[in-house]
């Protein structure tokens, strides 16, 4: 399964951008996916995935919303409200199985930076 993933730009606090991901290979139909992003100097994290439930991080929880389209082999990243600290490199993700989480990774797209001006 290869990912990749759309959509980053250049938005001021309180915008809202759609990021998507798609995927070749394999449907990711049976799959988990799902996204992550890692601001400058720290570390990776989740931001939310859809597999057997949606599930998100608290950090992002209310403000954005994870939505797939099977058929299409896409996923999308709608964030709304945005804050200078979501800035990040975005990642999307993906993992056999139709799971409640994303701990496991097997597959990994490039990333789209996001950048939220004050």
């Amino acid at each position: 399964v290869q990912l990749q993933a759309f959509g980053g730009g250049l938005v001021q606090a309180g915008d809202s951008l759609r990021l998507a991901c798609t995927a070749s290979g394999r449907t990711f139909g049976s799959y988990t996916v799902g996204w992550f992003r890692q601001a400058p100097g720290k570390e990776r994290e989740l931001v939310g995935g859809s597999g057997r439930i949606t599930f998100y991080s608290e950090s992002v929880k209310g403000r954005f919303t994870i939505s797939r389209d099977n058929a299409k082999n896409t996923v999308y990243l709608q964030m709304n409200s945005l804050k200078p600290e979501d800035t990040a490199v975005y990642y999307c993700a993906a993992r056999g199985g139709w799971a409640t989480n994303l701990r496991t990774v097997d597959y990994w797209g490039q990333g789209t930076l996001v950048t939220v001006s004050s």
